[in-house]
């Protein structure tokens, strides 16, 4: 199915910054696309064909739009499930499919599916609300400390909570949940897996991810990553099979943690562009987004080999900051070689709120990493 300069439609189902560093691969290569995102003033909209603005989780607004393209694929795993199996039925091609994204939309799913595929993750118990969660605590079968997360919703850190106490337990949504070992780990890794239909894989480097300590959310990701030859075969290893036993066609970014004693637990993954893989646009030779295009028409997957070493970092909202958004000092930061900023186009920022991503690219990680330090220290987002 040929889409380049034809009248095939792409349609993309959200319209934030994946989406809109998605059309960077079809604009160039004149593929037409639709796009479909609850925010009037979503990032991707000036830059898709058709923009129609309207709710992902609603089954009759995600089955219209089905209907206008050809192949359909996401940027957000929050979406009507349904609306995607009466499309596929219809004839829809959908990547990925509706029943990979079914899986991933619920962690415990998730976690149910890696224990039934003999994929190595941490123990967990699964718990209907948040009484269910208190009584086991209580009758002692579950301890602190744990990891809990919302079983659905959760996303940059929200849903997610490290329990140390009963205090802790205060600010819990009550929600069907999951509760996971506390895992002491060294590092936090991701391995993005490209498939497409004929089973061509391609598999990116190993990175690693450093957290803001009480954000939750990746503040840095360093490629490749400071870990031995050994454990990169074995993540990369694990990746491959994650990726192998869901079939997804498409991305897939697989999240692990490399324990204090040596073991790749894998954590969660995303079956789409990745913010883990946002340094490929400066440091691959064919990018996240790029790749994932070619996955899902079916085309020959580039090479996902690094040109230079790099790391990113991500541009949130400052603390103490609501409003409409101001980036102060970029100026200085574009003076830096080696640094390529990418603003989303979000015009409003909160605090944490992910308003863009800051690249460093130099033949030396330790100064890209150095240089990644100075950046974070540089700018700032705040509001007006």
């Amino acid at each position: 199915m040929n889409f380049f300069s034809t009248n095939k439609k792409l349609g993309i189902l959200g319209g934030g910054q994946l989406g809109k560093m998605l059309l960077y691969s079809t604009r160039k290569w004149d593929i037409r696309t639709f796009v479909l995102d609850p925010n009037y003033e979503a990032p991707a909209k000036l830059a898709c064909d058709v923009f129609i603005q309207g709710d992902l989780t609603d089954y009759q607004t995600v089955l219209d739009f089905g209907k206008k393209v050809d192949i359909l694929t996401i940027e957000i795993e929050n979406i009507n499930i349904k609306a995607l199996y009466k499309l596929k039925k219809e004839g829809v091609k959908i990547f990925p499919q509706p029943e990979i994204i079914e899986i991933i939309q619920n962690k415990s799913s998730q976690k149910e599916f890696y224990i039934k595929n003999n994929i190595p993750t941490s123990n967990y118990k699964s718990f209907s609300n948040l009484e269910t969660l208190k009584n086991a605590i209580a009758k002692g079968s579950l301890s602190f400390p744990f990891v809990w997360k919302a079983s659905e919703m959760g996303y940059d850190g929200y849903g997610v909570s490290v329990i140390k106490k009963n205090k802790d337990l205060e600010n819990l949504l009550d929600c069907d949940c999951i509760a996971e070992d506390f895992v002491p780990f060294k590092n936090e890794l991701s391995v993005i897996i490209a498939r497409r239909e004929q089973g061509e894989t391609q598999a990116y480097p190993v990175v690693e991810m450093e957290f803001h300590p009480t954000a939750n959310q990746v503040e840095y990701v360093i490629c490749p990553a400071r870990i031995s030859s050994e454990i990169k075969l074995r993540a990369k290893k694990i990746a491959l099979e994650v990726s192998k036993k869901y079939k997804h066609i498409g991305l897939l970014a697989v999240e692990m943690f490399l324990t204090e004693t040596g073991e790749i637990l894998v954590n969660e993954v995303a079956p789409r562009p990745h913010n883990s893989g946002h340094l490929t646009i400066e440091s691959s030779y064919t990018n996240q987004f790029e790749q994932h295009i070619r996955a899902i028409l079916n085309l020959p997957l580039g090479d996902s080999g690094n040109k230079v070493s790099g790391v990113m970092v991500n541009l949130v909202g400052k603390e103490n900051h609501n409003g409409p958004v101001v980036y102060k000092n970029i100026d200085q930061i574009l003076a830096i070689n080696g640094v390529t900023p990418h603003i989303y186009g979000k015009k409003q920022t909160r605090p944490f709120r992910k308003m863009g991503h800051v690249s460093i690219v130099n033949k030396s990680l330790d100064k890209a990493r150095q240089i990644a330090e100075e950046v974070k220290s540089i700018i700032e987002v705040i509001s007006e």
